[in-house]
């Protein structure tokens, strides 16, 4: 089936698809739970609560830390103070950068769309010099919605020169939010499978599955040509 004529603009998630920022993430959040004296949570746990954006994740630290939620906009700005430029320990999966110019060069627009406040996303694009390559850049606030509401991938897509009622493209990402949201515009969805998913990815609506990013360019050519 036909989804669009090539180059198909391509869209990624960002944590968990392209990044491997739940390192940055938990120390970010053990330095706010250590300065207001709650015990530091483990690396896994913090990586469990990574997708839905900061507010999603601090409602679940403060309901793992059982933390008052009075304390919630305290923590959550404390946090952000950090966040912004949380790049020191977060690092790009193997592979990316070498297949984000491949596709580039290839001519598909790409975009990211996440949940991830804008201004983190845009430190730790410049952080590994890969922002150039990304004609649009939404962020978890630079529309109303996250996701998996579709708005936020539709705005993407729509600023790659997909039509808005009907948009044409791809989704690559890693979570239940990101199969959600592809779901909802819709899009044909390519998961990675190393990412942050809790979900089987049996459970989850998908038009294909990698674990090496090396077989990226394939997935997207077998998707997007008659």
């Amino acid at each position: 089936m036909t989804v669009c004529m090539a180059p198909c603009p391509v869209v990624f998630d960002l944590d968990g698809t392209l990044i491997d920022s739940a390192p940055d993430i938990h120390a970010c959040v053990n330095a706010v739970l250590r300065h207001h004296g709650v015990a530091p949570l483990g690396l896994d746990r913090v990586r469990s609560f990574i997708g839905g954006g900061v507010d999603v994740l601090w409602t679940k630290v403060i309901a793992a830390s059982r933390i008052d939620p009075r304390f919630r906009r305290d923590l959550i700005a404390s946090f952000m103070t950090r966040y912004h430029q949380a790049t020191a320990l977060t690092r790009l999966f193997p592979g990316v950068d070498d297949v984000l110019g491949l596709l580039a060069d290839r001519g598909h627009p790409l975009g990211i769309c996440t949940n991830k406040p804008m201004g983190p996303t845009r430190a730790i694009l410049d952080h590994f010099g890969i922002r150039h390559l990304f004609a649009t850049i939404i962020g978890g606030d630079s529309v109303s919605e996250k996701k998996p509401h579709p708005a936020p991938l539709r705005a993407a897509l729509a600023a790659l020169g997909a039509n808005p009622d009907a948009p044409a493209g791809l989704y690559v990402g890693d979570s239940e939010f990101d199969a959600a949201c592809a779901a909802a515009v819709p899009v044909p969805f390519l998961i990675y499978s190393r990412g942050y998913r809790l979900t089987p990815l049996d459970q989850l609506t998908h038009r294909a599955a990698f674990d090496d990013f090396t077989d990226l360019p394939g997935l997207v050519e077998s998707v997007a040509m008659p």
